[in-house]
């Protein structure tokens, strides 16, 4: 079974690495990690793959700048 975990706030990345974390140990669920680009500055992303020990995204949507109504209109 796979699960597919959305990150782009930063809040959403430490809370995604404790579910990625049980996972992983768990090993029932093949994680799929889809990062929509809201942060593209690697200290305000890839830092928190790295130091949170998260598997790297799969899919990267590069969606950044912009509003909010115009950044979700483009990630659905």
């Amino acid at each position: 079974m796979k699960l597919v975990t959305v990150l782009g706030a930063r809040p959403q990345f430490i809370k995604a690495s404790v579910v990625s974390s049980a996972l992983r140990e768990a090993g029932a669920l093949r994680e799929i990690v889809l990062h929509t680009g809201q942060h593209f500055d690697a200290n305000m992303s890839q830092v928190f793959f790295d130091e949170l020990g998260m598997s790297p995204p799969a899919h990267h949507l590069g969606i950044h700048g912009g509003g909010h109504g115009e950044m979700t209109g483009r990630m659905l």
